[in-house]
């Protein structure tokens, strides 16, 4: 897989905000078949940056009701990957 199909999209959250200022944590969604090694090489060919750890978790999707009718939202996968000392990732540069 090329590196932009294993990772989706960062998640900006309050908690990850914090994640970020105090542990240098990035937290991403990507694709169910990546590993931690794949997430990995991802992250650094595409940010530029030295990656120390990569934790995964498998997220269940929710169900929902929307009246009489029930669904469930699709499962997906979160990787909060630690960077090494002074490397940084800036999403919203001045703003």
């Amino acid at each position: 897989m090329m590196p932009h199909d294993v990772i989706k999209r960062p998640l900006i959250t309050e908690k990850t905000s914090i994640q970020k200022e105090k542990l240098n944590q990035i937290s991403f969604e990507v694709d169910r078949r990546a590993n931690r090694i794949s997430i990995k090489k991802a992250v650094e060919k595409i940010f530029d940056v030295n990656v120390d750890a990569v934790r995964t978790i498998q997220v269940k999707g929710k169900v929902k009701r929307r009246g009489l009718i029930t669904g469930k939202r699709k499962d997906w996968k979160k990787a909060i990957v630690t960077l090494k000392p002074g490397e940084r990732i800036d999403f919203f540069e001045g703003v």
